[in-house]
């Protein structure tokens, strides 16, 4: 069975992209002081925890999430066999 690529990279982006938001999110909301998620500033240019930087975050982690998605919907659909033909 082959996967789309399409829908595993946007089921990705958007999950991925979420988690950034809403973990970004929360740290502000309990107002935490803490070095955990800041260290994805390194990844993200731009990004830093606050309400601005998670929705930053959403986009940055929508578009690496897609990117990883297809990318691993494509290496799994290389290594299928291929079907026989009659």
């Amino acid at each position: 069975m082959r996967l789309n690529a399409k829908a595993l990279g946007l089921a990705l982006g958007i999950l991925w992209g979420l988690t950034v938001f809403l973990a970004t999110a929360w740290i502000v909301f309990i107002n935490s002081p803490g070095d955990t998620l800041a260290t994805l500033g390194a990844f993200y240019i731009g990004y830093e925890v606050s309400w601005t930087g998670a929705v930053v975050g959403l986009g940055y982690g929508f578009v690496d999430g897609l990117i990883g998605g297809l990318l691993l919907a494509w290496i799994y659909n290389a290594f299928l066999p291929k079907p026989d033909l009659p």
